[in-house]
């Protein structure tokens, strides 16, 4: 099993290693949501998920879409569409304690969404840290 957390703590899960898909989403709900250009998210049956401290507070993004974060700090966590996804669960990845545990994602998704700059953003220069 894997486990996670949002950044302050007070929510803790488990999943497991084997995911359904694990895809970077591009659609402007997820980036807006998440304040970042890309949201990967790992996808498995919703009966899968332990939470195993905490609770998750809900927002209802849409009309069927519901996005569980931590209410203390704000950290999204999980996304749930009973009508377009019954019985799955979409989990973001990067609150994993280890997410390089899971396979590399496999697809970009919602790319007809994305912002242009992060086309070629794998091009930019890489620092370890923040340059000096």
């Amino acid at each position: 099993m894997l486990t996670g957390q949002c950044h302050c703590g007070a929510i803790h899960y488990e999943m497991p290693s084997e995911v359904l898909h694990h895809a970077l989403c591009h659609c402007t709900d997820c980036r807006r949501h998440a304040g970042a250009p890309v949201v990967a998210w790992a996808m498995i049956p919703a009966e899968q998920l332990r939470i195993t401290s905490g609770q998750p507070a809900t927002y209802n993004s849409s009309e069927h879409g519901r996005r569980l974060f931590c209410a203390a700090c704000g950290t999204s966590l999980f996304y749930i569409n009973e009508a377009n996804l019954p019985g799955m669960v979409d989990i973001q990845t990067a609150t994993l304690d280890t997410p390089d545990a899971l396979p590399p994602p496999t697809a970009h998704i919602q790319a007809a969404e994305r912002i242009s700059w992060m086309q070629h953003a794998h091009t930019l220069p890489a620092f370890d840290r923040y340059p000096g």
